[in-house]
Parts: C-alpha cells; sequence; structure tokens
C-alpha cells in the first residue's frame, strides 16, 4: 500500500475555526477576550475510563433503577 504525503502551500490551507459551549450556548473561540481564550486553552481533558484507572479505582456500578 502506498502512502501519498504532499503538503499544501498555505496559500490553498482553510483556517479551521474551533467553537466551544459557554455559557449556555456555543460561541466561536476566535470571538473570546484575550482571558477567556487563555482559560480554554488550559483545559485538560479526559476519560470516565482512564481515570478511574488512574485512580486505581475497582469500583461496581449498580444497574438496578429503584
Amino acid at each position: 500500500m502506498k502512502t501519498f504525503e504532499k503538503e499544501l502551500d498555505n496559500s490553498k490551507r482553510t483556517k479551521c475555526e474551533i467553537w466551544t459551549r459557554a455559557m449556555g450556548y456555543c460561541r466561536p473561540v476566535q470571538n473570546f477576550n484575550k482571558g477567556k481564550k487563555s482559560e480554554f486553552y488550559e483545559r485538560k481533558y479526559f476519560t470516565e475510563s482512564a481515570t478511574m484507572e488512574s485512580m486505581n479505582c475497582n469500583c461496581v456500578y449498580d444497574k438496578k433503577i429503584a
């Protein structure tokens, strides 16, 4: 299988717009003020399974509905 790696010229690239949910509705990050932008880029994302593993938690969830 051949893989083709070709880099685009900057003139042919399209700027990617990042949106996030802030204060109850979605907004583009580029419209944030300086402080809100830095807060957005400092965020850390996690998954529940990775968090549970890092805590060495062997929790069993009860699936019964009362």
